[in-house]
């Protein structure tokens, strides 16, 4: 069972335009490197796994698409919701604890590793068999959303917006913390999806 810390030792205050340009650039990283790394493979190179037990670089990025196609309608839904009520932005960002820690065990270090490791869950476990354009483009989309998406969060309060977690819809973040926990959760797979490009293409790159 995953135990969560009981005080607010993870709790983290941003000031609001920092973070959105941040998560902003975090996101055109992301797109750059799928498009250069990745764009000029074959079906079967995207598709190919290291081992049967290792994703294939499309199933990293379907991982990813999979969280994409429940987050970003919620918090589109949630983003118009706060404009619709004249709720207004906020100067300063403070995340929830529980937000904080879903997002910094995501993130990977400068060095790629991450203090988190989990099975992913069965609705976001992709398959072998996949349309490996397919996955690569709706990954590049979503981030184009994502980035509409940030922008759009600038007209708006991140910390009172909140939108249910797609594996347990009880629980609840902030816009704010969606956000990094997404962006964060990106990062750690596309991460992933590098190594086994590399070790399939580049295994000369590999120290």
């Amino acid at each position: 069972m995953l135990r969560l810390p009981a005080n607010d030792t993870f709790m983290a205050r941003f000031h609001t335009s920092a973070l959105i340009n941040q998560l902003q650039s975090d996101v055109h990283t992301l797109s750059a490197i799928v498009q250069q790394d990745f764009s000029a493979l074959t079906d079967r190179q995207l598709l190919q796994q290291p081992t049967p037990e290792q994703w294939s670089v499309a199933q990293c990025l379907e991982h990813l698409n999979s969280y994409g196609l429940y987050y970003i309608p919620k918090i589109d839904e949630a983003l118009q919701r706060g404009i619709s009520v004249n709720l207004p932005a906020q100067e300063r960002f403070a995340s929830s604890w529980l937000g904080n820690y879903f997002a910094t065990s995501m993130k990977p270090g400068a060095d790629g590793t991450v203090s988190l490791k989990m099975k992913a869950f069965k609705n976001h476990t992709p398959s072998a068999e996949l349309d490996a354009q397919v996955v690569l483009q709706e990954f590049i989309k979503q981030q184009r959303q994502l980035n509409q998406l940030l922008d759009f969060s600038k007209r708006t309060d991140l910390g009172k917006l909140r939108i249910p977690i797609s594996i347990a819809n009880w629980i609840k973040l902030s816009v704010g913390d969606t956000f990094r926990f997404l962006i964060a959760h990106e990062q750690r797979h596309i991460v992933q999806a590098q190594r086994v490009y590399r070790s399939l293409f580049h295994p000369e790159a590999i120290r």
